[in-house]
């Protein structure tokens, strides 16, 4: 059976005591679980990732940064640099978020740099991906994936394909009013991804796991992480409190075991 995913961004929510605190619930809730089935990830505030680094360094969970500027060093004001991230031992950076994309405006180039300086630096990259409702309506889906994921890794080795993540979020899904895309539109979206990624790497670019993000919650993750091409949970808003987030892992997980048993059988 594959590995599978399941990590959230807290976005701007937390405090570093909130963050903190469910840090430590979450890790207690779910050192149970093997990790050899399964990788956990959290990806706080900036403020917060210095004390939750002290927490994460049980490897019982991964921590990531939000964003990333791509220089080491320079006059850039307001931005944090991948040495900094170093410096506090993070395991993993997120790029290409839809709302630094939509709302702060960055490009797929600017995606680009970021990845390839993320990735010189030894860090796991989460590259995010995914289409509007609008060009979803003009059935631009798949163009507007394979070009940010040709453009996100332009230029990078295959080399580097150990420490590559990469989170489906359509845009349309994601958010307080956000519309969950079926079990059956993710699982042919994440086919197209793996099927770019091989375009990109060779063979072994299908080995980059793909986890969907989307307004993920108790009611759809079942459905979604049995889907062939899932390899995970990018959750929001029903991660957010480690005991909610605890039970979608388990229930997941014993969706996909099931699953994989009788595929076996």
């Amino acid at each position: 059976m594959k590995k599978l995913y399941f990590g959230s961004n807290l976005k701007m929510y937390k405090t570093i005591r909130e963050t903190t605190e469910y840090l430590q619930e979450l890790i207690r809730r779910t050192e149970d679980l093997d990790r050899n089935e399964m990788e956990l990830f959290i990806i706080p505030s900036f403020t917060s990732l210095a004390d939750a680094a002290k927490i994460a360094r049980q490897k019982q969970l991964l921590l990531g940064a939000q964003n990333m500027c791509w220089e080491e060093q320079g006059q850039f004001t307001g931005e944090v640099s991948p040495i900094m991230l170093n410096e506090l031992g993070l395991d993993l950076v997120m790029i290409g978020h839809s709302e630094r994309r939509h709302v702060f405006l960055e490009t797929d180039a600017q995606e680009n740099q970021k990845v390839k300086s993320a990735l010189e630096h030894g860090m796991k990259t989460l590259l995010c991906i995914g289409e509007t409702g609008e060009q979803k309506q003009y059935g631009l889906s798949p163009e507007v994936l394979r070009t940010q994921l040709k453009i996100g890794f332009y230029g990078v080795s295959p080399e580097h394909i150990p420490n590559i993540w990469v989170a489906y979020e359509p845009v349309w899904s994601i958010g307080v009013n956000g519309i969950p895309a079926s079990s059956e539109y993710a699982e042919e979206m994440h086919k197209l991804i793996k099927e770019t990624l091989a375009e990109i790497f060779g063979e072994e670019g299908r080995k980059i796991p793909v986890l969907y993000g989307g307004s993920v919650s108790p009611q759809n993750a079942d459905e979604m992480i049995v889907k062939p091409s899932v390899d995970g949970l990018f959750v929001g808003r029903s991660a957010w409190e480690a005991g909610k987030f605890d039970a979608l892992i388990r229930s997941a997980m014993e969706a996909y075991k099931k699953v994989s048993t009788c595929m076996v059988g």
